[in-house]
Order: structure tokens, then C-alpha cells, then sequence
């Protein structure tokens, strides 16, 4: 008799063993989310300076960003091969979990005397796109408040180099800023990086 109680019990035990973990399993897009965060870091805040911070990203910025790297119209060392390999469903589910995910600012080191120029070009040729000092995604503007500067060099790079296409009203503003001197593109970039 006592052998047949502690088999039930144990069996019972089991039982609400595998429900707890079967009602602790993340569901679909956060798994999937997950395969992203050894490169873009926990939730999707980069700890690597030439990775990109995603978490906070709009979906229509997430999805847009995957779409190229799908076409081969936005440069990538590793993500064009990585997002074939996930169906449009799949993307847009982590575009859902990401968009929810807190942007964590790191600490970095800028030169304060070109983040504070970068701060008045910003306001004169950015503002109106970039909101909030950059530290929102509006309207497919991206979060740049907080990037890590080598990536937001590299970015820029490509913009500027033809890899990924500049849109016309960026083009002319980016145009103004160069204007300004040999310096005042990085100056805006360091003001994005300075921002915790």
C-alpha cells in the first residue's frame, strides 16, 4: 500500500512539475527573440560597439531593417545570411517582443566639446525627424540616442557610401551638416552616443 501512495505521489509531483514548466515556456516570439540577444545584447540593448541596440524599435523599423538585409539592400556582415532562415510571421513576432523591450543606455566615452556642437546640429537639422533628441523611433527614424558611436559610425558609413540608401530629406540635412566643417558629422554622431 505504501508503495502504491509514493508512486502516485511521485507521479502527481511530476505532473505539476511539467505544468510549472510548460507554464514558465516564453511563447513563440520571445523564443525566437531570444536567438538575437548573443549579438544584440539582454532584451535587445547591444553591450558590443559595433552592434546595434533593437530593443525599442517600432515594428514597421524592425521589419523594414530585415527586409533589406533579405533583398541585399542594406549592408550586413551577418544578418543577411541570419534572416533568411525566419519566415515573415517569425520577424514580425519579434518585432512585437523587441518593440516592448526597454532601451538600455550604456555608458561610453565621447568628446563633450563635439557632443555639445553635435547638440546644436541636431536641433538645426535633425530634430524634426530624429524626436526627443534621437531618443525615439517615430516614423521609421530609429532610436540613435544611446548607440554605441562605432556603430552609428558604421551606419553612417554606409549611408554615406551608397550600401544602404539615404532618404532625401536625411540626404540634404546630412549635406548641411558637412557643411559646418570637417568635424561636424562625428560631432553629431558623438552627441546620439553621449546620450545615457
Amino acid at each position: 500500500m505504501k508503495l502504491k501512495f509514493l508512486s502516485y505521489a511521485l507521479m502527481a509531483a511530476g505532473g505539476l512539475a511539467t505544468g510549472a514548466a510548460v507554464a514558465a515556456m516564453p511563447d513563440a516570439g520571445t523564443m525566437l527573440a531570444n536567438t538575437c540577444l548573443g549579438c544584440h545584447g539582454p532584451g535587445g540593448s547591444s553591450t558590443g560597439p559595433a552592434t546595434p541596440t533593437i530593443s525599442g524599435m517600432q515594428p514597421e523599423s524592425f521589419l523594414e531593417a530585415m527586409k533589406g538585409y533579405k533583398e541585399g539592400t542594406r549592408p550586413a556582415t551577418v544578418m543577411d545570411r541570419i534572416v533568411k532562415g525566419y519566415t515573415e510571421d517569425e520577424i514580425k513576432a519579434m518585432a512585437a517582443v523587441f518593440a516592448k523591450q526597454p532601451f538600455v543606455r550604456y555608458a561610453q566615452k565621447v568628446d563633450d566639446k563635439k557632443a555639445a556642437e553635435g547638440k546644436k546640429l541636431h536641433k538645426d537639422h535633425c530634430e524634426k525627424c530624429h524626436v526627443d533628441e534621437g531618443m525615439k523611433d517615430e516614423d521609421g527614424s530609429s532610436v540613435l540616442a544611446g548607440q554605441w558611436l562605432p556603430y552609428l559610425r558604421f551606419a553612417m558609413e554606409d549611408f554615406q557610401g551608397g550600401g544602404r540608401e539615404m532618404p532625401k530629406k536625411m540626404k540634404s540635412q546630412v549635406d548641411k551638416v558637412k557643411e559646418k566643417g570637417p568635424d561636424a558629422l562625428d560631432s553629431l554622431l558623438q552627441f546620439y552616443a553621449s546620450k545615457k
